[in-house]
């Protein structure tokens, strides 16, 4: 089976989201042809280089939506009006309630590239920017929207512009030939896929580990981000969302949480099949075996420093669990501070926090004060690596208020650890009994949960058993691989729905030989009339072995 893999931000190069999955389930299935089609991001992502690739791995298609891009192609005057009706369509969607004017504007404007040429000057030209400003001002409008001026109206179709720099691509002759289509993410990444399931019948597979749409909402402002802007983004991002859920064959969320989002936005239920990340338990297999591993008056947080995971709330419980337990000590190892200068200062802001709740403490007067509470690194040498961190202590605290799918959590339960959390994402989901859950917010709850199970170590070590148990039937990357060999396989026995009559819906009819590369030369005897055959003598028998067969008579 051939799968092109859509990805966008992320695998094949070294860094970047949902590179390790991917490249764990491209591993994970050598029996099948992988061909990888990536957007990056950065310039500094595409100089970090790209991880070693399979065998398997036959085709690497790259593009940037970073750069700058100028394709330098101008449109005669027919072209021109077929563009501005096509794009008209697709801000009119945009800005108003009607969303399949949103799709045909969308798949005009990709056959308009696919006959002239990259979109790239039309998309900056001031036909697109006079188009989007009668959207904008247009009845049905939001009142932000239809406040629009024109330093908007420029930064918007420059944006524009690089989201849908994909329709521009050169990629749509080798996606026709995939069997199955496989997007990483929602978004940006899906819409190769799409167009290749609109005008080529290719089935098309999405998977959101962490809903695209939901993340655009959840992002901070830029300083000096414009409210016009933002709003046309996230509608452009929800029109998007919606004509992928509508369109996909198959829709494989990480969690129930992402699976909701999806529902809402238009995904048919019965597309949806939950999926969970895969995640390699062999990592934490030496913490998790070892039950007196750990410090069993230790509470420990991991995770990456920014406000979203409320470390001012863990404090101010972590105050209150030493007033009934005076012996607790609280270890914060960081995998990562978050770029940018907020996610700075709120760490700066928790270490003078716990400075001031939590004065050194000595044993005796000729001991060195130290402080309950810790601010560590993973990879240092007290924490060399993750599963190092959680064996410190017996309890693993989680304290966020924006969660989607816990992954420091499924460690914790991988090294069999008893967890309390807040109750946000699919942190219930991902428990499942297994653990103390609380209200966000809530120092108090979270507090007397951390307390209980330091009072009752046994409680704890049979809470870290279950969820080690859990963890291991339902997160593994064993399972992830298998789940998605199983989705491949039902796309495929469907059948391609090829508009062009390529092919008759049965599966595996055209076999493997036919796409052999180069020109296959027509035997002497395929130009023969049947006459002049000899009439005691088969057809077939006439055939040296050696001869190679045309395609056409391979499938027929």
């Amino acid at each position: 089976m051939r799968i092109g893999l859509l990805t966008e931000g992320g695998y094949p190069y070294a860094t970047g989201e949902a590179r390790l999955w991917c490249d764990r389930l491209v591993r994970g299935l050598p029996q099948h042809e992988f061909e990888l089609y990536a957007l990056s991001r950065s310039a500094e992502q595409e100089e970090r280089g790209r991880v070693p690739l399979p065998a398997h791995v036959t085709r690497v298609l790259t593009a940037p939506l970073w750069a700058p891009a100028d394709d330098g192609r101008s449109y005669g005057r027919r072209e021109r009006r077929r563009f501005a009706a096509a794009f008209t369509e697709l801000v009119r969607g945009i800005c108003g309630a009607d969303a399949g004017r949103f799709a045909d504007g969308l798949y005009a404007l990709a056959e308009l590239a696919g006959d002239q040429g990259g979109l790239c000057a039309a998309l900056r030209s001031e036909t697109a920017v006079r188009a989007v400003e009668s959207a904008c001002r247009a009845p049905g409008s939001s009142r932000t929207v239809q406040r629009v001026q024109v330093a908007d109206l420029l930064e918007f179709v420059d944006e524009l512009e690089r989201l849908l720099r994909p329709l521009s691509l050169d990629w749509y002759e080798d996606l026709r030939e995939v069997d199955v289509c496989h997007a990483a993410a929602g978004g940006v990444a899906a819409l190769p896929g799409l167009l290749a399931k609109r005008f080529f019948g290719v089935p098309l597979l999405v998977t959101e580990y962490g809903v695209q749409l939901r993340a655009h909402y959840l992002e901070q402002p830029a300083p000096g981000e414009r409210p016009a802007v933002r709003a046309l983004l996230a509608a452009f991002h929800t029109r998007l969302a919606g004509e992928i859920y509508a369109q996909a064959d198959l829709l494989t969320p990480g969690n129930a949480h992402a699976r909701r989002w999806q529902e809402r936005c238009g995904a048919p239920r019965e597309r949806l099949r939950t999926v969970y990340p895969g995640m390699e338990a062999d990592r934490f297999a030496a913490v998790g075996e070892d039950t007196s591993c750990g410090d069993p008056d230790t509470l420990v947080w991991i995770g990456r420093i920014e406000p979203a995971k409320d470390l001012i709330a863990l404090l101010h419980a972590f105050a209150e669990v030493r007033r009934s337990e005076p012996a607790a000590r609280l270890r914060i190892f960081a995998t990562s501070v978050a770029a940018g200068e907020a996610s700075v200062q709120y760490l700066a802001d928790c270490r003078s926090l716990a400075a001031q709740l939590f004065p050194d403490e000595a044993a005796d007067a000729h001991a060195v004060g130290e402080n309950p509470v810790t601010f560590e690194v993973v990879g240092a040498p007290e924490a060399p690596s993750a599963a190092d961190a959680y064996g410190a202590g017996r309890v693993v605290v989680l304290s966020s208020v924006i969660e989607g799918f816990p992954i420091t959590l499924v460690e914790a339960m991988f090294c069999g650890r008893a967890t309390v959390s807040t109750d946000v994402g699919a942190v219930c989901e991902v428990i499942g009994g297994t653990g103390l859950v609380v209200p966000p917010r809530n120092p108090r709850a979270l507090a007397e949960a951390c307390v209980s199970l330091l009072r009752d170590p046994e409680r704890a070590q049979r809470l870290g058993a279950a969820a080690r148990a859990r963890a291991l039937e339902l997160f593994t990357v064993e399972q992830n691989v298998e789940a998605f060999q199983e989705s491949y396989l039902r796309l495929l026995a469907r059948g391609p729905a090829r508009p062009d009559g390529a092919a008759t819906g049965v599966p595996f009819e055209q076999p493997p030989e036919a796409r052999v590369p180069g020109r296959w030369a027509t035997p002497t005897w395929a130009a023969l009339p049947d006459s002049t055959l000899p009439e005691s003598t088969p057809p077939d028998s006439t055939l040296p072995e050696s001869t190679p067969l045309t395609s056409s008579e391979v499938s027929g």
